[in-house]
């Protein structure tokens, strides 16, 4: 299959009450675990690589693959730019064929990212290209440690209402309590203000931080209009404890392919749970 469009992707989702995982692929071996566990859960998937995935990959080697990658499977696949912070990188994966791409103007005053959003929006849907946004910060853990997440920095659900009407995004990146990065505890969603958001909004919602949700908040959430969870740190630890296994000094593999074979099934088995989780698995069609 060629890219797919990920506000197609999520409309459907929507309509039959399921969540798309979004997952981080940082190099080959995470884009074929994420693609063969989407062909394996028969599933729809998100391709996630950030500015520093890609300062690391190169855009235009990264680009070939994960295309390569999307068009051999057998499941709808998009791949989306994740928490781009300026327009010329937003452009710049636009070129290269990405289907989907985030511009995140969270850091800005509202009017400000108002006015990028909407240059964005207009430059990506003229080619076809979704457009997912953030409003609110979702903050980042650092080394496990516990945070907390201040009310202040959350979604407003009226701020919510005029950004989606007013930017025209396909996907709107909400901040109701989850975190980037490795939790010391479970994130506490606060299911209140996202019933509000998603009565207020028409569009789907996004959950940032996937990898600490409870199971049963996962599908509360997707109850509320939730139709993608990203998953990063989840995928890294299961990657390097793949590596490290591999490595370990009575595992009896020297040659790279054995080793990276490994960290790539430990990573498609996390992967295929999400998708379970977030009850995609057969969905794809």
């Amino acid at each position: 299959m060629t890219l797919v469009s990920l506000a197609g992707m999520l409309r459907k989702a929507r309509c039959e009450g399921y969540a798309v995982g979004g997952f981080y692929a940082w190099n080959l071996e995470l884009v074929q675990s994420v693609v063969n566990a989407a062909e394996g859960e028969c599933s729809p998937a998100v391709l996630l690589i950030n500015q520093t995935g890609l300062n690391y990959a190169g855009l235009e080697y990264y680009a070939a693959f994960a295309k390569k990658a999307a068009e051999k499977a057998t499941v709808p696949i998009v791949l989306h730019l994740d928490h781009a912070q300026n327009l010329e990188l937003v452009t710049q994966c636009i070129r290269c064929g990405f289907s989907s791409v985030m511009f995140d103007g969270s850091a800005f005053p509202l009017e400000t990212n108002i006015e990028l959003t909407r240059k964005v929006v207009e430059a990506a849907h003229g080619v076809g290209v979704s457009v997912e946004a953030e409003l609110g910060r979702v903050p980042r853990a650092g080394n496990g440690l516990p945070v907390e997440v201040s009310e202040a920095s959350m979604t407003d659900p009226d701020e919510a209402r005029r950004f989606v009407d007013t930017t025209g995004i396909d996907a709107l990146a909400v901040s109701v309590g989850t975190v980037h990065g490795l939790y010391k505890r479970y994130a506490r969603l606060d299911f209140n203000r996202l019933k509000r958001i998603g009565d207020l909004t028409d569009v789907p919602l996004v959950l940032h931080g996937g990898t600490g949700i409870p199971d049963d908040a996962v599908h509360k959430a997707v109850e509320l209009g939730v139709c993608k969870i990203n998953v990063g740190e989840a995928l890294r630890r299961a990657y390097l404890n793949g590596l490290k296994g591999a490595l370990g000094n009575n595992s009896g593999k020297n040659d790279v392919m054995d080793v990276l074979a490994t960290a790539r099934l430990e990573t498609e088995k996390v992967v295929r749970s999400k998708m379970r989780l977030f009850r995609s698995a057969g969905k794809a069609d």
